[in-house]
């Protein structure tokens, strides 16, 4: 068994469309590496801080993520032909390393919210003209149904 706490850099696109880490980032790493008869078992958390926009207002949006990582790396075998030999292992120990990689993505991206907010508050930004309708609650617009022109123009020919 080996404790590794370490520092290493965030990949390119380690994140979603709002929100991830940039390119080179920090990730504090804190893992236990076991020997196990199949492989090597990785377990223990990464802290990584995301940045991104708010999905309602586009406000920058900053916090921290700490995922915990337990995935097993299975050690290479012979191919003997046999059917157990067809099952496509996502993790292997090839040539004596492992690549925490896709690891790290699987735990951290998947906790990241699919549409990040400033605040659960948030009211976001008007639909038709772009305002802060937090600066303005009562802000709204009259929005007529294209299939009704035709009939105000009749109401308005009456008006004359």
């Amino acid at each position: 068994m080996e404790t590794l706490e370490e520092v290493v850099p965030a990949p390119i696109d380690f994140g979603n469309a709002l929100i991830g880490a940039e390119e080179g980032d920090d990730i504090d790493l804190n893992v236990r590496l076991e020997s196990v008869s199949d492989g090597i078992l990785v377990t223990g958390t990464a802290f990584v801080t995301m940045n991104g926009e708010c999905s309602l207002c586009l406000d920058p949006v900053e916090f921290d993520i700490t995922a915990d990582v337990q995935e097993l790396f299975v050690f290479e075998k012979a191919p003997s032909g046999g059917p157990e030999d067809e099952v496509d292992e996502q993790y292997a120990v090839e040539n004596d390393e492992i690549d925490l990689e896709p690891a790290l993505r699987d735990a951290v991206i998947l906790q990241l919210p699919f549409q990040p907010v400033c605040r659960d508050s948030c009211q976001g930004l008007c639909s038709e003209c772009g305002i802060r309708l937090e600066e303005d609650p009562e802000h709204h617009h009259e929005v007529l149904d294209p299939r009704w022109n035709s009939l105000s123009a009749l109401l308005d020919a009456d008006d004359k």
